[in-house]
């Protein structure tokens, strides 16, 4: 079902409204959660871009889709949302899901700017239209293992189901663990019952596991088998994929789910617009912004200043990606070309490993950042 078309901007006059395409997922399986600040994001930047008169006088319109998690969805969201005339998409946080999306935005030239989705990969050829504001899981991941190894643990252990993303995942941490002497063995959540998973755990000497499996289901049955089972006490539970970050796996784990480092992409200390604008998603989300929502509030703060500079044709849009210069939540955000990157990326956002703190799981600790 798609979700109606946010107000924002159509509350005020002032001509035709700019409308933009956002991607989010906002139902099961998708990560709903994230979506909801992902939106929360989108939607509080375009309110205050039209408390500060639009663009050029005119409302800018989010048309919301949710995606579910589902690429095929997602495709099918881009060409209803280029038919009614979008001067851009944005949004989504799931990589498969904003890989659909890129190839339908590539295919149709329109300008998709992708807020969360980290594979490398988002189109199989170098494209013009699209951007990315998330960091490349290539360079988050390698941060990732730079912190594994800088704990001692070399023999690690991911817990994975099929995905192009956790395939991907694996193959960034085996190359950079290798040649520090680090193995990785995969373990198929879809084969292996959370017991059997700890057994492998054993036989394989693992000194840490890695939960490259979705949420809840499979990571939270083994979170708990591994913290129920004795012979593990010594190993590191790790996330890269960020799963922690959000209040729900809180209340799913409560203590079992401190201590587990994840990536977030934020800087140790926010500058005044961040603190200024994570003040107000804390009003609209009713607890403590994620790095998901910053993200959002980014992506819209970028295409309004675009469609200001260079207008609405959806070509001036994708035309202007390298001459972009806007100050985010989390540092100046500007787009290149990065070696093995097919879309104009921002290099870098800042990025930490941090967890919830076990004395007290609603207070996050940064560990590593890179």
């Amino acid at each position: 079902m798609n979700t109606p078309p946010s107000p924002s901007g159509a509350e005020r006059p002032g001509g035709s409204p700019v409308r933009l395409g956002a991607l989010v997922p906002l139902t099961r399986p998708g990560w709903v959660e994230a979506g909801r600040h992902l939106l929360a994001g989108l939607d509080l930047a375009v309110h205050e871009v039209n408390d500060t008169g639009g663009i050029d006088g005119r409302p800018l319109e989010l048309l919301v889709r949710d995606t579910a998690a589902d690429p095929e969805r997602a495709a099918a969201a881009v060409d209803e949302l280029a038919g009614l005339g979008v001067a851009a998409v944005a949004g989504e946080y799931h990589s498969v899901v904003a890989r659909a999306a890129a190839a339908r935005a590539d295919a149709l030239g329109v300008p998709f700017l992708c807020s969360s989705a980290v594979l490398d990969a988002l189109t199989e050829e170098p494209t013009e239209w699209v951007a990315r504001l998330a960091p490349a899981q290539n360079h988050g991941w390698r941060i990732y293992a730079d912190f594994l190894l800088g704990t001692g643990r070399r023999r690690i252990a991911v817990a994975t189901q099929p995905s192009v993303y956790w395939t991907s995942g694996t193959r960034v941490l085996r190359d950079h663990l290798a040649p520090h002497g680090g193995t990785v063995v995969e373990l198929d959540t879809n084969a292996l019952t959370p017991e059997a998973l700890c057994d492998a755990l054993v036989d394989h000497g693992a000194t840490a596991l890695l939960l490259l499996a979705g949420h809840p289901e499979p990571a939270v049955p083994i979170v708990r088998a591994v913290r129920g089972d004795r012979r593990l006490a010594e190993i590191l539970i790790g996330a890269p994929a960020g799963q922690p970050e959000f209040a729900e796996w809180a209340a799913a784990l409560g203590e079992d789910g401190a201590g587990i480092p994840f990536l977030r992409y934020l800087p140790e200390r926010l500058g005044p617009l961040g603190e200024r604008v994570g003040k107000e998603l804390r009003e609209r989300l009713g607890e403590a912004p994620s790095f998901v929502a910053f993200e959002g509030w980014d992506t819209v703060a970028v295409l309004a200043e675009v469609l200001r500079s260079h207008g609405t044709d959806r070509a001036a849009i994708a035309d202007s990606w390298p001459r972009v210069a806007v100050e985010g939540t989390r540092g100046p955000i500007r787009f290149s070309r990065t070696p093995g990157i097919s879309v104009w990326q921002w290099a870098w956002t800042p990025i930490q490993v941090a967890d919830r703190d076990p004395a007290e799981p609603d207070r996050f600790r940064i560990l590593h950042a890179g």
